[in-house]
């Protein structure tokens, strides 16, 4: 995160990364602030001309039609019921875990890699050393 928390000092343009768009969406429709307070909040500016808005529908927390979103139901003083705050929950948490399964699948991806960098650099000093470098586990503990 880039500093979220801070007010940001005002420039004329904000480059916020996916990552950051995504908290600012996440607190704009956990906290009950309206979309100004949240631009005022993270930027120290009043107004955020659509910004919010245009993201929420980029990264599909609403669609492009003119329908309105369960999402906004609890803002507008709409009630919604058990199974739909549950499906919203649910939607959330999916997407949690994809993230995170993406991660792990990175991570696992490079240490499949280094684990290969380290296999063929075991093999050619053995080879150009001429030296046992991988340990035989065969063999007898030696008696001293």
């Amino acid at each position: 995160m880039s500093g979220l928390n801070k007010k940001l000092k005002t420039t004329k343009i904000f480059n916020f990364s996916e990552e950051d768009r995504r908290l600012i969406i996440e607190d704009y429709l956990q906290s009950g602030l309206t979309k100004k307070e949240i631009w005022n909040k993270y930027t120290g500016r009043d107004e955020e001309h659509g910004a919010i808005l245009y993201w929420m529908r980029k990264y599909g927390y609403i669609s492009n039609n003119k329908e309105k979103s369960i999402i906004f139901a609890p803002k507008r003083g709409i009630m919604l019921s058990k199974n739909q705050k549950q499906e919203s929950n649910l939607d959330f948490e999916n997407l949690q875990l994809k993230k995170r399964i993406a991660a792990l699948e990175k991570q696992l991806q490079e240490s499949e890699m280094k684990s290969i960098a380290w296999q063929t650099l075991v093999e050619i000093a053995e080879r150009e050393l001429n030296i046992n470098i991988k340990k035989n586990f065969n063999t007898k503990p030696s008696k001293r």
